[in-house]
């Protein structure tokens, strides 16, 4: 599917990205009426992505779920605002399996992320806290790991090395200077790398990693694919 126009906006936005229910188009609703509720006083957003909440940010996340069908266990760094855990959760609600842990260390978002957990009933835990403590003795069994605007590939890597050390795959969100961040990681990384295009931004992609070996191990294993 080629990359949606950026004049569509609202409930067609998603459902240029997958089919819903009515149940699961009510959940992402009351989810952006709560987001817009709480962004005057948390910044859960870009201000300017607002009026394209739908596009920018719930169909955006609503990717993964098209890309990855069968991933019902889903580990997402840096939550924030909630994108894209919280539409993960939206979006498998009420699927055998489903639980979407979300990592986010300012007390305020994780205040916005449990109050729409608990108002919509998504099958989601917030762990408050730094990633690097959180994943240090992580033993919840996810199938992919996530993260959205969150730090460049390289760190990435580095702060969920514990996880996907296990066989767990990544699926990162990046942009248009994805080239270089994964030139950057692959000086310190070996891994095996799919690159989905974007179907909301142009010029962004969802890096899919599996197997990432540090290179300074010594081990000198771990080829990237590109």
């Amino acid at each position: 599917m080629s990359p949606d126009s950026e004049s569509v906006d609202g409930p067609d936005a998603i459902r240029a990205i997958l089919g819903v229910s009515r149940e699961t188009l009510a959940r992402l609703e009351a989810l952006v009426a709560l987001v817009r509720k709480w962004q005057p006083a948390e910044n859960l957003v870009a201000p300017a992505t607002l009026p394209e909440i739908w596009r920018r940010h719930v169909a955006d996340s609503a990717q993964l779920v098209a890309l990855f069908p069968d991933a019902r266990r889903w580990l997402d760094l840096g939550s924030g605002g909630g994108f894209p855990g919280l539409v993960l959760g939206c979006l498998l609600a009420g699927q055998p399996g489903a639980a979407i842990h979300l990592v986010e260390s300012n007390g305020r978002k994780c205040a916005f992320l449990r109050t729409a957990t608990r108002q919509i009933g998504l099958p989601v835990t917030v762990h408050q806290g730094r990633i690097e403590t959180m994943l240090a003795g992580w033993s919840e069994p996810v199938d992919r790991v996530t993260a959205r605007a969150l730090a460049p590939l390289a760190k990435l890597l580095d702060l969920s090395e514990p996880v996907l050390a296990t066989g767990v795959p990544a699926a990162f969100y990046k942009g248009a200077d994805f080239v270089r961040e994964i030139d950057e990681a692959a000086l310190s990384w070996g891994f095996d790398l799919v690159k989905h295009q974007s179907r909301i931004n142009m010029d962004g992609v969802i890096l899919e990693i599996r197997q990432p070996v540090r290179r300074d191990a010594g081990s000198g294993i771990g080829d990237e694919t590109r």
